[in-house]
């Protein structure tokens, strides 16, 4: 992992194409801006993490279902 220190209203870029900036510090909260091309996806990583749970239950469900259909 990078760790970096910044400053209200300072950014760091990612791959040319992204940029992070620091909007807001307010005691242990950070709020920070994301300048991104619409085809990259941002999610909190809380939600990122569902989402893929929900992808591996649905190819299970999936995966289950096809070994159904073979087995009839």
């Amino acid at each position: 992992m990078l760790a970096l220190s910044r400053k209200k209203n300072e950014a760091i870029v990612i791959s040319n194409n992204v940029e992070v900036t620091i909007l807001e510090v307010k005691g242990d909260q950070v709020k920070i801006g994301i300048t991104a091309p619409k085809d990259v996806p941002i999610y909190r990583k809380e939600v990122y993490l569902q989402i893929q749970e929900a992808n591996k239950e649905a190819v299970n469900a999936d995966g289950m279902e096809a070994l159904r259909n073979l087995l009839r």
